[in-house]
């Protein structure tokens, strides 16, 4: 497989790593992409994969719980500008409006529902719009939602009975915050966390000072970063971001409670942003006014 130079910025803005370090990288690996973010983190170069999905699209999330249900929505357009206007926003709360009213089973019946509104929207916005992904909470348990940045990070959540309304929100800005991944260790699918091992085990052996470490040692450094692992990706194992000294797990408990599930959405994870900058952003934003 062979790479272009775009590749090597992209692995660099995905790992944090330096243009010749993702170069070699990519020659290691024959220019696969997954297996070159492996590779600089087994030589300990890459800080963390979840840095892997940064935002590559415009739009917004929209939260909100209601009467015992909770929706979380994205939808996409294609610039920062009109993601910030009104009339985009007023579409994504009326998206919201119909996952509350309906019980669609995927995002593409609700894509079907809403095709002759974004139709509309699209001709009055003057972007392609896309309804991207969608959650739906229906339960008799505390729930809450929390929205960051204008809508870049929209996070719902589920506990069990005996939590404040206060608690229960700070739980929902540390998941905004804090991006776990699961709720539990017990969550972890088993294939992620042996994942990890292989590559923990690599990064200790590409360590020089660990050359002479009996086994016994080296399955403990492995064990230790396990736990790591779960204090970073599982809700109830992080530090509360308020308070470090305790854990969600902990913060929950004295009130009686746990988390049962939660879902954050990043605005744009995963899609391919369209190169372009402000200027020239404006600049067709104002030819389409004209028009």
């Amino acid at each position: 497989m062979s790479f272009t130079a775009l590749d090597v910025k992209t692995l660099r803005e995905k790992t944090g790593c330096g243009m010749m370090d993702c170069k070699k990288a990519l020659v290691e690996t024959d220019g696969d992409m997954d297996k070159a973010i492996d590779y600089l983190r087994e030589k300990g170069m890459a800080t963390a994969a979840k840095k892997a999905g940064r935002i590559a699209s415009e739009g917004v999330c929209y939260a909100e719980v209601r009467n015992g249900t909770a929706v979380l929505v994205e939808v996409n357009c294609e610039s920062d500008f009109v993601s910030k206007g009104e009339m985009f926003a007023a579409f994504a709360k009326e998206v919201a409006e119909y996952v509350f009213a309906n019980d669609a089973k995927d995002v593409e019946e609700v894509v079907s529902a809403m095709a002759d509104k974004t139709t509309e929207a699209i001709q009055k916005i003057g972007e392609n719009i896309k309804i991207r992904r969608f959650e739906k909470y229906v339960s008799n348990q505390p729930l809450d939602s929390y929205i960051h940045m204008g809508g870049k990070i929209g996070v719902i959540v589920e506990c069990t009975a005996g939590v404040s309304a206060e608690t229960i929100h700070d739980v929902a800005l540390q998941i905004a915050a804090y991006k776990p991944l699961y709720v539990n260790p017990a969550d972890v699918p088993a294939d992620v966390l042996d994942k990890e091992r292989e590559i923990m085990i690599a990064q200790i052996k590409n360590d020089p000072k660990n050359a002479n470490k009996p086994q016994n040692i080296l399955e403990k450094m492995v064990e230790g970063k396990i736990n790591k692992y779960y204090e970073e990706n599982c809700l109830m194992k992080q530090a509360f971001v308020k308070d470090p000294s305790v854990t969600i797990e902990k913060l929950l408990a004295a009130q009686g409670s746990k988390v049962v599930r939660f879902t954050r959405f990043e605005m744009g994870e995963g899609l391919q942003k369209k190169s372009e900058n402000l200027a020239d952003e404006v600049a067709a934003q104002v030819e389409k006014m004209k028009k």
